[in-house]
């Protein structure tokens, strides 16, 4: 694939960024994208490796033909190159902008540390499509008479929908909030993916004949009930929601918060809408001129960091309680898994300070208002070192530690006793179904995504929105064209 000597002559390149100092001041994205030419030569450095790990079960979930659509690229043929794309995801220029990569991760060139820049050219791939006019309506020929109701619009519900709609159904998607997206929209930053991406392909779906129904919260203010009267078949698609409990003294100061809150409220000002949400109501919420303490290590964490930066925080405090991580992980140990070595985001490239092995011992106050965070640093196992106790200023804290399941005031309200549900081994509450069927415990209801497998990747829920929509389909019609 590519150019036989290609990795030989060509460096590695990715997008550039604007200079933290610039991008800053707005919430916009702010990757520099690079010319037809310098992606087509990125392409070139994929080899002819043999096994191409990186779209193997360790590469990339939804086994994108990555060297395929490289070679595609090299050779200038971008129109067979996002028909490729596409016919393994739905929506690359989402996952070719948000997803850490760990196609990168699998490459063959990382045992060398320049793997081909796989989620550049994706990006470029996604960008080039709307460009030349190539996402559009693709509408079925024949509607089949079955009608599908899906509930939620995040990476699973909306790539469902779109599988499910190409084949002839009649598709009907239920959003809780006011447009649709899910976390995709309302809880990644504008700076990461800017979302008009989301509404493109909501007007693309609209025209492949998918109904969306906003401000509809299933279980609350629609019984599942009722879909699963009025539809042949309902997929839950509700995502991992409910903060996991920290259980830190504390927490009921005023300017401690959980993460997602504060990240929808900020998306819903970006967006023009009430920052009130069915979901997240909280009072105004702002880091402008104030010390910021961010309790966790993950992504969630970072775009914290993120967003109270281009608030105009004075200073932003990461706490992680794992251990640094090394610089360089040992390749012959962990190739072509994803490692655990020192990672740098954008965001706390903007002037986070991080500190590492350290446990959030209670967070401080004076008159109900937060003050700071006491911490101290922790041994191999996670425990208090005594003496190491020091207190960090804060006026605003934000724990993001992730997600123990979906919303337990709704669909798995109604449903209880009857929805059967399982914990994971992060002790996240998640509904019950295998990988192959999707199938719940209740008659004509699948689930997929985050509420099924716990918190994951968007490339993880598009994987599984597209193997559940193969499972109904084929229950409905009893064979089914649509690839697992």
């Amino acid at each position: 694939m590519g150019k036989v000597t290609g990795f030989l002559e060509i460096d590695r390149q990715v997008h550039k960024y604007q200079p933290a100092s610039d991008r800053i001041r707005h919430f916009k994205e702010f990757t520099l994208p690079m010319s037809d030419k310098e992606v087509e030569k990125q392409a070139a450095r994929c080899m002819d490796c043999g096994i191409p790990y990186c779209h193997g079960p360790t590469g990339c979930p939804i086994h994108n033909q990555i060297p395929d659509w490289n070679d595609l690229v090299y050779a200038g043929d971008w129109d067979n190159a996002i028909r490729n794309l596409h016919s393994t995801n739905n929506f690359p220029e989402w996952t070719g902008r948000i997803c850490p990569a760990p196609c990168e991760e699998a490459c063959t060139l990382n045992l060398e540390d320049i793997p081909v820049a796989i989620k550049t050219i994706e990006q470029a791939i996604a960008d080039k499509a709307y460009e030349t006019g190539h996402v559009r309506p693709c509408p079925a020929d024949h509607k089949t008479g079955k009608r599908v109701a899906i509930i939620g619009s995040g990476p699973a519900g909306m790539s469902a929908a779109q599988q499910l709609g190409r084949v002839g159904h009649d598709v009907h998607v239920f959003e809780r909030e006011s447009r649709p997206g899910g976390l995709m929209r309302y809880g990644i930053p504008d700076f990461k993916i800017e979302k008009h991406y989301i509404d493109r392909r909501v007007v693309q779906m609209s025209g492949e004949g998918v109904t969306f129904h906003c401000g509809v919260n299933v279980g609350v203010d629609k019984p599942v009930a009722e879909l699963l009267a009025e539809f042949d078949a309902v997929l839950y698609c509700g995502g991992s929601e409910t903060p996991r409990p920290a259980g830190i003294p504390g927490a009921d100061f005023l300017g401690v918060h959980d993460a997602m809150p504060y990240l929808v409220q900020q998306n819903r000002r970006v967006g023009g809408e009430d920052i009130q949400s069915v979901a997240w109501p909280a009072e105004p919420i702002l880091a402008g001129g104030k010390h910021v303490v961010v309790v966790g290590g993950g992504d969630t964490a970072s775009d914290c960091v993120g967003t109270a930066f281009r608030q105009g925080a004075v200073r932003v405090t990461q706490l992680d309680i794992r251990p640094r991580p090394p610089e360089k992980e040992d390749k012959l140990t962990v190739w072509p898994y994803w490692a655990t070595k020192m990672r740098t985001s954008s965001s706390q490239a903007e002037g986070a300070d991080r500190e590492f092995q350290v446990a959030t011992l209670r967070f401080l106050g004076e008159d109900g208002v937060l003050t700071g965070v006491e911490c101290c640093e922790v041994d191999e196992k996670r425990k208090p070192i005594a003496g190491t106790e020091f207190i960090i200023r804060a006026d605003l804290a934000f724990i993001a530690i992730g997600f123990a399941g979906p919303f337990q005031d709704s669909v798995l309200k109604e449903l209880e006793g009857s929805l059967e549900t399982t914990v994971d081994s992060r002790r996240s509450i998640n509904v019950a179904a295998n990988d192959r069927d999707y199938r719940t415990s209740v008659d004509r209801l699948w689930t997929a995504g985050d509420v099924r497998r716990g918190q994951s990747l968007v490339v993880w829920a598009i994987r599984e929105g597209r193997q559940a929509a193969r499972a109904i389909d084929e229950d409905l019609m009893g064979t089914t064209v649509l690839p697992r």
